[in-house]
């Protein structure tokens, strides 16, 4: 029953708050600006970090020594 009843509420309700609502004054307000400037602290950290372990990755690839030849002359020939 507690179901029913809330649904009641919102049925009557809704039509009320559709009426005060003037779409032409609709804005984000303070809970979006703050939810966006969450959001853009948290990819200037995430950028950050990014940043600083790309420091530490070393770009420089051994040759692998199964595949590369010992010399040049193990070159093959076309």
């Amino acid at each position: 029953m507690p179901d029913m009843s809330a649904h009641l509420v919102l049925t009557q309700l809704v039509p009320f708050a559709a009426e005060e609502l003037d779409k032409n004054k609709v804005t984000p307000g303070v809970l979006g600006f703050v939810v966006f400037a969450v959001m853009a602290l948290a990819v200037w950290m995430l950028m950050k970090s990014m940043n600083r372990h790309m420091g530490r990755v070393s770009f420089e690839e051994a040759p692998d020594p199964v595949t590369a030849p010992a010399t040049p002359t193990e070159i093959p020939k076309k």
